[in-house]
């Protein structure tokens, strides 16, 4: 099964990227302290960042 960075949408190596499980069950991945960071800490979208795969408007 291949992961997915849950804000970037990019494919993570076995082996590499971080896994956070909030509270209430919900599981995230990332792929690197920037995703992880943009995502909690400072709650942005990824729709929003240009370049996260998500944000690419076609």
């Amino acid at each position: 099964m291949e992961r997915r960075c849950s804000f970037c949408n990019l494919p993570i190596e076995p082996g590499r990227g971080k896994m956070f499980v909030k509270r209430d069950g919900t599981v995230f991945y990332f792929c690197s302290s920037k995703c992880e960071r943009n995502m909690l800490k400072l709650r942005r979208k990824p729709r929003k960042v240009r370049w996260a795969a998500k944000g690419v408007r076609r």
